[in-house]
Parts: C-alpha cells; sequence; structure tokens
C-alpha cells in the first residue's frame, strides 16, 4: 500500500529508504531531504507491506500527466519481491499518469525494461558511467 510519507521524511525507517536512491554519502543524502521538504511539488511515497514501510518512490506529476520518478528504492532484503512493480502498479491506479519518466543507470534498468519501459541509452553522461532514460506510457483505460 502506497502512503504518503513527505512530512516523515526525517524518520529513520524513511531516510534509511532514501538513501538507497542516491549517491551513498551523507551530502547527497541532505541534498535529497531538502529537495523534498523545499519543492512543494515534489511527492514522495512510501510502500507498506504488513505495516513495515519495504520501499519508497519521489517523483513529481506536471499539468501534462507526465510523471517523472526522482527516487525509487526498495529495502535490500526486500528486493526481487515484486514490491518496486508494486509500487508502479499502485502509483498509475493512483496518479493516473499519462507517462512515466526516469532516468537511471546500469544497475536498474534491467528493473524497468522488465516492468515494460522503453530503454533508450544516453551515453555516459558521467565519465564511465552509462545512463538510460526509462518511459512508460499508461494505457488509457477507455479503450
Amino acid at each position: 500500500m502506497l502512503v504518503n510519507v513527505k512530512s516523515y521524511i526525517r524518520k529513520p525507517e524513511v531516510t534509511e529508504l532514501l538513501s538507497y536512491a542516491v549517491f551513498p554519502d551523507d551530502k547527497s543524502l541532505n541534498a535529497a531531504i531538502q529537495l523534498y521538504e523545499g519543492k512543494e511539488s515534489l511527492q514522495l511515497y512510501g510502500f507498506e507491506d504488513e505495516k513495515l514501510l519495504v520501499g519508497l518512490i519521489g517523483f513529481e506529476i506536471d499539468e501534462e500527466r507526465i510523471l517523472t520518478v526522482n527516487h525509487l528504492a526498495i529495502l535490500p532484503e526486500n528486493r526481487l519481491k515484486g514490491y518496486g512493480r508494486g509500487i508502479f502498479f499502485e502509483l498509475i491506479e493512483a496518479q493516473k499518469p499519462s507517462r512515466i519518466m526516469t532516468e537511471t543507470d546500469e544497475d536498474a534498468v534491467d528493473f524497468y525494461r522488465n516492468i515494460g519501459f522503453v530503454v533508450i541509452s544516453l551515453g555516459e553522461i558521467y565519465p564511465g558511467v552509462e545512463r538510460f532514460q526509462c518511459i512508460y506510457e499508461v494505457e488509457d483505460e477507455e479503450e
């Protein structure tokens, strides 16, 4: 179940999850926290299973219903259990986006490909690190 955790962003269980979605240092984590605290349009949701926070997604949705994912994380011990896919199913149901977009690295690109995203290489944006644009066109329910 998706729950809004933006107002709880400084709670240890939320910051732990967010730490898995940013460069692994305190500076990057603090910058992400400040970004969510300072930008009203950014949303942050946790994914609960039996009242345990197992995942997290941070995103923004624009006036054209394009949802841009900024952060996605699942607790390491809960990966490969379908929680990431579950987050997207619930997010589509709740937010009704027309398209979902994100940028990721080689470590996460197969996850997005496996759940139906179209993946486009952006090349080496950073030296030695290939980045990918991932796009999911949400089907209109009326079709």
